[in-house]
């Protein structure tokens, strides 16, 4: 399997710096990050690393969800993910951690019925690769099926 390469480039302190993420193997961007923006409540154009993982959880559980749908005997119509990464003080540690994951799903299924797309969604929560990484991190799920 592949390795994924991000890199980043920093210049200054935490709170008078900034710096800019670049996603190396896709090359699809550059995108500026600094702290300031990253604890604000509107991100200002820049992106932040729980954004980051985010978009990362939210496209690794749609592709595990949507495998296990077929492995279930449904057919993925439609899926759509949403990643809320919550960032907060640690309180044991000190600094920040994440303190929550909150997944959101919804689904057009052909072949599986609520209680089934539920329990395949559970079942995609826990083997999901970046849900495997981040064990650390209460992970929520919300599910439903959409007719």
């Amino acid at each position: 399997m592949p390795t994924r390469t991000a890199r980043t480039d920093w210049i200054g302190g935490l709170q008078d710096g900034s710096g800019k993420v670049e996603l190396t193997s896709s090359q699809v961007g550059t995108y500026d990050v600094s702290f300031p923006k990253r604890a604000a409540d509107e991100a200002g154009g820049a992106t932040s690393p729980e954004e980051l993982v985010a978009a990362a959880h939210s496209s690794c559980y749609a592709m595990q969800f949507s495998a296990l749908i077929a492995e279930a005997g449904g057919t993925p119509q439609a899926v759509e993910v949403t990643a809320d990464v919550a960032l907060g003080p640690d309180k044991v540690g000190g600094g920040f951690k994440l303190t929550g994951i909150k997944l959101t799903v919804r689904g057009e299924v052909e072949g599986l019925d609520e209680k089934q797309f539920i329990e395949v969604a559970e079942q995609a929560k826990a083997s999901c690769p970046i849900s495997k990484a981040l064990t650390g991190v209460e992970i929520t799920l919300d599910a439903a099926l959409v007719s």
